[in-house]
């Protein structure tokens, strides 16, 4: 483990994010003899899906799961691999000749790398409904994060609202931790059974199709699942009061209710690699931008590959494997020489992303976001650091404005602290459905570091020697 002290000015390989796509690379390239180093910005590895596993305060197992128990295995191979570890570490910049800038504990270095590795993981998709900001309402993923770093649950009456895998997992276990679940509203659009229907014997071959059935029924007998809602808003003054809730009958109910955890899927977190000026794509199954990668998770930017869901959503067991097909990569860029018995059998790690992979566009499909939840209308905020709605980007168009980032010259919005990560696919599909135009169309925030918040005083504090520009000042 290191602090900002022990940062090396260089390295062969640099690794951002500890999630199974950032070990099992590190795992790879330090097992082939090449210095590595792996920044994380958690005290402790793991990423979202195994966070804080190896010092949980959930003492029971059977309240996280297998799944979430196998990732300290996963983490202790990890500290044997004589990697560089060092948390609590922000990755605020990434230059395409793979110069990294980070803040370690409040003190800013930069680094040079012959390679980067960018395994940043997922973000949760925006879910702006009239209400989501007040005071109660809070992500399945902010209520994951309670629970497995601080076993923390809701008190009092407590409402899961949304679709997606992550929704049923934090339902199931919130219900084995004991938490009583008021209601559960799928917004899944009913009609999306039609579109994944002919993908559902590839999904009957995948390891999910088990798991998540017996997950699906278990929490179905435990708890009151209201399906084909169709509308949704929170109601409070100073605070979460109430839900209210449509259904495709027509029919309008106002639960009372303390917590509400919103969800509706996942998606790449790619900031730090759009400010890497790595090209993207729209991707029309999971309605989100993602980089353009070869099978390797090799970019348009040489010195920097992406693996994980920051490459495309596909879970943390495909995480795991592409992670060691971009170290592969990267090893024998860097080290063609070392022995074969040092890394991984290629064949067998595709045939295992193979096996995981099947059936996927049955979940995307399955789980694809309803429109009326991805473009909200009227005054419901879209972007939460800048107070800017709907309506104010509706209007915008109208005005003449074509994009994100002219809008930010009316708006600011996605200028706040978040850098549109809360509000930037939001604002793409607002904007194009104004203009009767793709999300290719319109594109997405032009973004630049530090795409992390940074102050003044770490800026100044970088080193002098005029050799080591900083990525900000070039950018």
């Amino acid at each position: 483990m290191s602090g900002a002290t022990d940062v090396p000015d260089s390295v062969d390989v640099a690794i951002v994010g500890a999630g199974p796509a950032g070990l099992s690379a590190a795992m790879v390239c330090a097992g082939a003899g090449l210095s590595t180093i792996l920044f994380d910005e958690q005290p402790a590895p793991g990423g979202q899906i195994y966070r804080a596993v190896g010092a949980s305060p959930v003492k029971r197992a059977a309240v996280l799961g297998n799944d979430y128990w196998y990732g300290a295995r996963l983490v202790r191979a990890f500290h044997a691999c004589g990697a560089r570890y060092v948390p609590h570490a922000t990755v605020w910049s990434v230059t395409p000749t793979g110069e990294i800038g980070v803040s370690v504990n409040g003190i800013a270095r930069l680094l040079q790398a012959r390679r980067v590795l960018i395994a940043t993981g997922a973000l949760e998709r925006p879910f702006p409904i009239p209400g989501w900001t007040l005071p109660g309402v809070m992500t399945a993923g902010a209520g994951q994060i309670l629970l497995k770093s601080a076993a923390l649950v809701p008190q009092g009456r407590t409402v899961l609202a949304g679709s997606g895998p992550l929704l049923w997992l934090l339902a199931w276990q919130y219900l084995n931790a004991g938490v009583a679940i008021d209601a559960i509203l799928d917004t899944t659009p009913h009609a999306n059974r039609r579109a994944a229907w002919p993908h559902a014997p590839s999904f009957l071959l995948s390891p999910y199709f088990r798991k998540g059935l017996r997950l699906l029924l278990s929490v179905r007998r435990r708890t009151r699942v209201i399906g084909k809602v169709t509308d949704l808003r929170a109601e409070g003054d100073d605070a979460l009061r109430a839900v209210v809730y449509r259904t495709d009958d027509g029919n309008e109910t106002r639960l009372a209710v303390d917590t509400l955890l919103l969800h509706q899927g996942v998606v790449p977190n790619v900031n730090l690699a759009m400010s890497a000026g790595i090209e993207h794509h729209w991707d029309d199954d999971q309605l989100c931008f993602v980089p353009d990668i070869d099978g390797y998770g090799g970019t348009s930017v040489q010195a920097i590959a992406i693996a994980g869901d920051g490459a495309g959503i596909a879970g943390a067991w495909a995480a795991e494997e592409r992670g060691k097909l971009a170290a592969l990569a990267t090893v024998r860029a860097l080290k063609p020489d070392v022995a074969r018995d040092r890394l991984p059998d290629e064949a067998r790690v595709r045939l295992a992303l193979a096996q995981i992979d099947r059936g996927r566009l049955f979940l995307e499909r399955l789980y694809r976001p309803a429109d009326r939840f991805r473009r909200p209308e009227g005054d419901t905020t879209v972007c939460r650091c800048e107070e800017v709605t709907a309506r104010q980007i509706i209007e915008t168009v109208a005005l003449g404005c074509t994009g994100p980032n002219q809008m930010k010259a009316f708006l600011r919005c996605g200028m706040g602290p978040c850098q549109g990560r809360l509000c930037g696919l939001t604002v793409t599909e607002l904007m194009a459905q104004a203009r009767g135009v793709a999300p290719a169309d319109v594109g997405y925030y032009r973004l630049r570091p530090p795409v992390k918040p940074i102050t003044l005083g770490e800026l100044a504090a970088l080193p002098k020697d005029p050799a080591a520009v900083s990525a900000v000042e070039r950018g």
